[in-house]
């Protein structure tokens, strides 16, 4: 059968695969596998359900919670009927929560737990919104998911296929609200064939067998919902795991081939992996290094020629199988986005044997725009691949990227004038990301065009390039370029505290604080060399010339991050005004 609409996805995995796995979480009793026919049945009952209670066509449902299968059942359920989804992100600021709620016209909302049911219902009660709410864990007080579902005697067949067969793919199927950093969230509007156009065209590059997935990105986003239903169009089951903390653990329990992630989190395992080179003694931290130092080098097809493949089979051997190891032993490819990734990372990875697909796409366009891939001659380091099948990229003279194709959205609910500022007459999406393609196609972002500044000497800076330079230094964890209308450019560093501590403990400094190691002297002449090293790769005008070290990592829960762990740039800027301003309050 032929995939128009999202929810037909269900009957042609039914038909093409019939999987035992096809969704499966953790529970206390071990893995808890959902097979094709299961997950067909318990979409069905969200339908039956939703129809017994008067849901229509276009009436708007939110999930909030974190992945799990429930999520994908009351999602299809919800589709089924023509009802829009709106994921909602669970760490949802309250005053976005309830804007949310009002633009949408929210209706029914669907949360995982006792936390997210009381901080919903705050939220309602406050803005007096009337909603139901239903809740995938038992909380006292509310009602559970599974009380929705009809009885079999109400399971109208009939009218549900009715219901089914009025959806069009150009229909809407959900609504995503953007993380701004300032303003309101602006609902994206994407149809069924935005998304099915998008699957389509990226599970042509999925590697070949690939079987099984692990989850961990949030379902709220799009990159993570688009890749769970290329998952389902390819027949690649989906494990998701328990939580951040267990990834590590369910790696290995599940033997994924394949999984999704985002620089900063392919950061944090890479440093953990140098960190545990350096506990080696003799012989094999020797070797280990020497690997790694091959592993930086690494060129795709052999393009180092025979004696570096030569090289690279035995760490493969000595080394490298470990890093496989670590990561179940069966990973085939892990395909980063939501941001920049270093390209040493790209490289080290993949000389590692476990290809790297770093890819480029926004909300706006569901949500994969470019990608690197395994095959040969579609991986390039330091650029997001080509651009995928159907997809049209432009460089506008600005050196903006636009694009066009069957992804772009809808446009911006209740918004027209947002959305004709973002597609132009030509039918083309203006990204706000600047970028170049070169010679064989490959498309290189080089930075975001509201971030790009002017200093005061009239130069422009562009910080993201900056800032992924700089965060190659081991020492590094996160970092902000500022600068905008001053003499010059200047940074906020948070410090890589495990790799600094390691530093100091060597050094003799005695670790009180992390307050207190940021202002210790030897600690600021590291950082110095570190950034001085660094800047003679840029010219004079952009080359950071102060910085000020901070005591605390930026996370989602400190409101500097996004949900797909980007840095909330005018958020730090505003939470740090004073030490900016100390920057540049006394002149040079």
């Amino acid at each position: 059968m032929e995939v128009t609409r999202v929810f037909d996805l269900l009957a042609y995995s039914k038909e093409k695969f019939s999987l035992v796995d096809m969704l499966a979480a953790k529970g206390p009793s071990g893995w808890k596998k959902h097979s094709t026919a299961e997950v067909i049945t318990k979409s069905n009952a969200i339908s039956f359900a939703l129809m017994s209670k008067g849901v229509k066509k276009d009436d708007k449902i939110a999930i909030m919670s974190t992945n799990r299968p429930e999520w994908n059942f009351v999602d299809m359920g919800i589709m089924q009927l023509g009802a829009i989804t709106v994921p909602l992100y669970p760490t949802l600021a309250e005053n976005d929560l309830a804007f949310i709620s009002k633009d949408a016209g929210i209706q029914i909302f669907f949360v995982e737990n006792e936390v997210l049911y009381e901080k919903l219902n705050k939220v309602l009660k406050a803005s007096a919104i009337t909603a139901e709410i239903y809740t995938f864990e038992k909380v006292t007080g509310a009602s559970h998911y599974a009380s929705i579902n009809a009885s079999a005697a109400a399971n109208n067949y009939e009218e549900l296929e009715a219901r089914k067969a009025a959806v069009l793919p150009d229909d809407l199927l959900t609504l995503i609200y953007t993380s701004g950093t300032t303003g309101d969230p602006k609902g994206v509007m994407l149809s069924h064939h935005n998304l099915v156009s998008n699957f389509k065209a990226s599970a042509a590059l999925v590697p070949p067998e690939t079987h099984r997935s692990l989850s961990f990105l949030p379902l709220s986003h799009i990159f993570e919902r688009m890749v769970n239903y290329l998952y389902m169009y390819s027949g690649i089951s989906i494990y998701y795991a328990e939580n951040m903390d267990s990834i590590v653990a369910n790696l290995n329990e599940v033997n994924p081939n394949l999984f999704t992630t985002v620089p900063r989190l392919l950061e944090k395992v890479y440093d953990k992996i140098v960190s545990k080179g350096k506990e080696l003694k003799g012989i094999k931290k020797v070797l280990f290094f020497w690997a790694l130092d091959l592993g930086l080098r690494f060129e795709p097809e052999g393009k180092n020629g025979w004696f570096y493949e030569t090289q690279l089979k035995i760490a493969r051997k000595l080394v490298f199988v470990k890093w496989q190891a670590a990561l179940g032993g069966s990973m085939k490819a892990i395909v980063s986005g939501g941001a920049a990734l270093q390209p040493r990372l790209a490289r080290v990875f993949s000389a590692a044997g476990i290809n790297v697909m770093e890819g480029y796409g926004l909300s706006e366009t569901s949500p994969v725009i470019s990608v690197n891939t395994t095959a040969p001659g579609f991986t390039r380091f330091g650029t997001v691949g080509k651009v995928i099948a159907e997809v049209s990229v432009k460089i506008a003279s600005d050196g903006e990227i636009i694009v066009k194709g069957p992804n772009v959205m809808i446009g911006y609910y209740k918004n027209p004038e947002k959305t004709i500022e973002a597609i132009d007459a030509d039918g083309f999406f203006h990204t706000g990301d600047i970028g170049e393609i070169d010679a064989d196609g490959f498309l290189k972002i080089t930075d975001r065009k509201k971030e790009i500044f002017k200093t005061s000497g009239g130069k422009y800076v562009s910080p993201g390039e900056l800032e992924n330079k700089f965060k190659e230094s081991p020492f590094i964890e996160q970092m902000l370029v500022v600068g905008e209308g001053q003499r010059f450019p200047s940074a906020l560093i948070v410090p890589a505290f495990e790799h600094l501590k390691s530093w100091a403990a060597f050094k003799g400094i005695e670790f009180l604080s992390n307050e207190a190691l940021v202002k210790d002297a030897l600690v600021i002449e590291k950082y110095q060399k570190e950034i001085d090293e660094y800047n003679a790769e840029f010219g004079n005008w952009e080359q950071i010339k102060k910085f000020i070290l901070l005591s605390q990592e930026w996370s989602i829960d400190g409101g500097e991050m996004t949900p797909k762990l980007s840095v909330k740039r005018k958020v730090v800027m505003e939470k740090f005004k004073k030490e900016v301003e100390s920057i540049y309050a006394v002149k040079n």
